[in-house]
């Protein structure tokens, strides 16, 4: 099964927090699943680290992994799609980032892992899944 891995989920794993999703992060890549990434992800993931060496080991570690992207335009019509169906319900999401990268998993039908709420919210409104499901 392939699964897309949220910036958030990435940030707990490279800062050795423990939360649930980084869990199910170690035991996916445990067993060889096919865990993905997008372009908006590596970028959101690599900026945060402020030591070089850090950096390059985990620039070194993303690249290895499939690096999905979305098809333009019609794929970031659909998020920004995904942001109306959201505010309409009375849910207003924080980072259009995250319309993006949900997109990018109903693009690719996969499941997302989050630590983030909003893409629950994004979920309850739209054919996003999240992992676990």
């Amino acid at each position: 099964m392939k699964i897309l891995v949220d910036t958030s989920v990435w940030i707990d794993f490279f800062n050795g927090f423990s939360s649930a999703p980084q869990v199910a992060l170690r035991e996916l890549l445990k067993a060889e699943e096919e865990v993905c990434i997008s372009g908006y992800i590596l970028a959101e993931t690599l900026q945060g680290f402020k030591d070089e060496t850090e950096f390059k080991l985990a620039k070194r570690h993303l690249l290895h992994l499939p690096i999905l992207g979305l098809s333009i335009p019609d794929a970031y019509i659909s998020a920004a799609s995904l942001y109306r169906t959201c505010r309409k319900q009375g849910a207003t999401i924080r980072k259009t980032a995250d319309c993006l990268i949900a997109q990018t998993a109903i693009q690719y039908g996969m499941p997302l892992l989050h630590n983030d709420k909003d893409f629950d919210r994004i979920a309850s409104v739209s054919s996003l899944r999240i992992y676990p499901s």
